[in-house]
């Protein structure tokens, strides 16, 4: 028998046999490389789709949660009669939106604490996205006492008999902020509530000095909104504050039910010093989604006021929201997306919402490798809306 010697060598077909089973097993481990690559990937993707739909639902339900905050579900008068300019609502790059007044149970014109949007949005893949507006007082800005005349100090104000502007402390907290609560100081295009015993009006911050917050009327660059009409023959304005004229029934100025001799207001009323009054910021806050920015990817906007709108998630590609709501007569329906809306003779409207049911849906910014498609999920969570949630089932008549 031939003994083999450190001369020879693998012969041609065991060379072959051992680089083919190298290869089969390099080209195993590469695909489970690619495997755990693509896995890893749609893993990340769908990560990164989850995190946005979180970080959009969790400050649309907060915001959702907190509307009607002090004003309650009847929302706030807006200026109204004849002759007087429609309030503008915000809304996404290039829409021309108003409000839908709702009125209240004297006929007086309310801005309500939920306004909808149905399909106001864009359309996304064949659908169109709803948008929705909130009214809520700010919670961190502390509140001003509002007086008529004297020097102010502390958290009070003083508000100027004509209604255009007040007076306040150099050291007050709406001039230079509260650090305590990281609130910013009141600026030019905030909204402020004002509240008393007669009702509610709403004002737009104008311009600012070291002792003063002002609200010019007929301002439209400050005031974008028409908040600041002042007339002795509107509704909804600063002046239906002040104390009515003696015997007027029902006690307020403004009163749509009340007889045409107090409107227009008074000269004494309108010269008179403002009651206490408590005196608020208030958020009026829109979201929608805006395809138009970045074409493309849509993204969830969360505009306060007619400020810069923020980006809160994307890529969202579908916003729909419906109401439930509770009549006066405690008869309830839901799933509604358009108000008003009649049903059996009963028509509904926006401040009569109890509930707000929240679709979305997200998409990933890019392609995943293993389906060559985007990633996708959806979300569909309900809120009952703090503020103005609660229904009287008890009969308070008699």
């Amino acid at each position: 028998m031939r003994k083999l010697n450190r001369a020879d060598g693998f012969t041609l077909t065991e060379m072959l046999v051992s680089i083919t089973v190298m290869l089969v097993a390099v080209g195993t481990t590469l695909a489970t490389f690619k495997n755990a690559v693509d896995i890893n990937d749609a893993g990340s993707q769908l990560g990164d789709t989850n995190q946005n739909l979180r970080a959009g639902t969790n400050q649309l339900l907060r915001d959702l949660m907190m509307a009607g905050r002090i004003i309650a579900n009847g929302g706030v008068p807006a200026p109204s009669g004849s002759g007087a300019t429609t309030i503008l609502r915000p809304g996404p790059p290039g829409s021309n939106l108003t409000f839908s007044l709702v009125a209240d149970d004297d006929g007086t014109m309310m801005i309500p604490a939920i306004t909808t949007g149905y399909q106001l949005g864009p359309t996304i893949n064949g659908s169109s996205t709803d948008m929705v507006t909130i009214l809520t007082v700010d919670e961190f800005m502390p509140a001003l006492q509002g007086q008529g005349s004297g020097t102010p100090s502390g958290t009070q104000a003083v508000i100027a008999t004509d209604g255009t502007s007040l007076t306040v402390p150099t050291n007050s907290p709406w001039l230079v902020g509260d650090t305590t609560n990281d609130t910013p100081p009141i600026a030019v295009g905030d909204i402020v509530l004002f509240k008393n015993i007669y009702g509610m009006a709403m004002q737009t911050v104008t311009s600012l000095d070291s002792t003063h917050v002002n609200f010019a009327a007929n301002d439209s660059t400050h005031d974008w909104f028409h908040l600041n009409q002042r007339n002795t023959s509107f509704t909804g304005t600063i002046y239906c504050l002040k104390t009515p004229p003696a015997g007027t029934t029902p006690p307020n100025t403004c009163d749509a039910t009340t007889s045409p001799a107090t409107l227009p207001i008074p000269s004494s009323v309108v010269s008179a010093t403002f009651p206490n009054t408590a005196i608020m910021r208030m958020l009026m806050i829109t979201y929608y989604v805006d395809n138009t920015t970045s074409p493309g990817t849509p993204r969830l906007m969360r505009m306060i006021n007619h400020f810069t709108a923020q980006a809160l998630a994307g890529v969202v590609e579908d916003l729909d929201l419906t109401y439930d709501l509770v009549d006066p007569s405690n008869d309830a329906v839901a799933g509604l997306t358009s108000l008003p809306y009649t049903l059996n003779g009963l028509t509904y409207t926006a401040n009569m919402i109890k509930k707000v049911n929240v679709h979305m849906g997200v998409r990933s910014s890019i392609i995943t490798n293993p389906t060559q498609q985007y990633v996708r999920t959806h979300i569909n969570t309900a809120v009952d809306v703090r503020s103005i949630a609660s229904v009287d089932r008890y009969d308070t008549g008699q």
